[in-house]
């Protein structure tokens, strides 16, 4: 008894510091610009969103759906949060672990968007969301300053795969 208390204690422990369910990493423009421009046939699929926005939570299990039936292939899901800094243990965490978020969750931090944003696409006005979808490889990139439905996703990779 003693023993299944303290794993009992141990899960809800961790799952309360946010280790024990999905990660999120703060980066800079630099490491997204890495994944944006490396020479690789995976492709990648990059949701800008925030924990605020109704349409990016909206589409979110779309991204987790699409993650989890190419997960044999050469497809990359990259949530990118552009919630605050500040706001990563109090709101970006707990929201990434009550819906059970697996796909790759990165916060941006980097307040001035205005030096970024035209970097992702020429397109985007900083409207979220925002989804880019991108093979360096095949020299393939496509841009959504929109919600997009997890039938359109599959429509789009089918040109990528």
């Amino acid at each position: 008894m003693k023993k299944i208390s303290w794993v009992l204690a141990l899960g809800f422990f961790i799952g309360q510091n946010g280790v024990w369910g999905q990660q999120v990493t703060m980066v800079k423009w630099p490491d997204v610009q890495k994944i944006l421009t490396q020479k690789s046939d995976t492709t990648y699929i990059v949701n800008f969103w925030a924990t605020w926005c109704k349409p990016c939570i909206a589409e979110l299990p779309s991204f987790e759906q699409i993650q989890q039936n190419y997960k044999g292939q050469n497809v990359r899901v990259l949530l990118i949060s552009m919630d605050f800094a500040k706001e990563l243990k109090t709101r970006v965490i707990p929201f990434i672990n009550q819906r059970k978020i697996r796909s790759r969750v990165w916060l941006l931090n980097e307040p001035d968007a205005n030096s970024w944003i035209d970097k992702v696409s020429s397109e985007w006005s900083g409207a979220i969301p925002a989804t880019l979808i991108v093979n360096n490889y095949k020299n393939k990139k496509v841009f959504f300053e929109q919600k997009l439905e997890y039938s359109r996703l599959v429509k789009e990779l089918t040109d990528f795969l």
